[in-house]
């Protein structure tokens, strides 16, 4: 068995989170305005006709969806785009040429996107306490959902650099697939609001068990069942994990 390259693997971390934190403006603090300003045009918007959404104040059904659609588009974002920039200009050797398995490259990439998620998601809760009272509910859960969901957009960042060839490509994933299903997965709204047909659809939606169970965590509100969300979540990271895998092993669009 090949010895885990520790050192490599780090300084490859090390590197990503570097990468976004030198533009921390772009990579930090516009999500958290972004996430705001959602936060006040809703409420401004709907606030005095929807004051609650079952149980639950507008506002603080609003704020768990934003932190986690922060969550999400970052982590995602953190992966992708430094693969495809890789790629584009070249410098992808400087994965391919170090000592890296392609599972330390996996952990490496991924383990930096979700410390990026996970920072815009603290920053964005901090953000809305200022307007909302925020009372964990459940910390396991929160915790559990935060985590696994920045791992699996992680991971599809990483799945969409490798597939994408172009910039073009990769804004096409991002416009076609992730920000409509971060959208329509109960952001804004409870899928008890829509007709059957829809509420099926939302439930085959592995994003929406991201947010409702985070909602969860942080409010005591969900509208699916949390033991499939948390089966959902465990799946899709493995199966995920294991394809990213197999394609940067196999040099999948990289080497070529």
């Amino acid at each position: 068995m090949q010895d885990c390259n520790f050192l490599g693997a780090y300084s490859l971390f090390s590197k990503e989170v570097r990468r976004f934190l030198k533009v921390y403006n772009q990579t930090l603090i516009i999500p958290v305005i972004t996430s705001l300003l959602f936060l006040a045009v809703f409420s401004l918007a709907l606030g005095g006709r929807v004051e609650t959404i079952g149980t639950l104040p507008f506002k603080e059904f609003m704020a768990a969806g934003l932190i986690m659609m922060a969550v999400m588009q970052n982590a995602f974002a953190n992966t992708s785009s430094s693969f495809i920039m890789g790629k584009v200009l070249g410098t992808i050797i400087d994965y391919l040429m170090p000592p890296l398995s392609a599972f330390e490259i996996t952990c490496s990439m991924v383990l930096a996107g979700v410390v990026r998620g996970l920072i815009v998601g603290l920053l964005v809760l901090i953000s809305v306490a200022f307007f909302i009272d925020i009372n964990i509910h459940s910390i396991g859960y929160t915790l559990f959902f935060i985590i696994s969901a920045s791992m699996l957009l992680s991971l599809l960042g990483l799945f969409a650099g490798i597939v994408a060839e172009t910039f073009d490509q990769m804004a096409a994933v991002t416009s076609y697939l992730i920000t409509p299903m971060t959208f329509l997965s109960g952001t804004f709204y409870s899928i008890h609001k829509l007709p059957e047909f829809w509420q099926t659809v939302s439930h085959a939606n592995p994003f929406f068990y991201m947010i409702d169970g985070f909602r969860y965590g942080l409010t005591g509100y969900h509208d699916g069942n949390l033991n499939v969300g948390v089966i959902v979540m465990l799946v899709a990271n493995m199966f995920i994990w294991t394809v990213v895998q197999v394609m940067i092993k196999k040099g999948y669009r990289i080497k070529s």
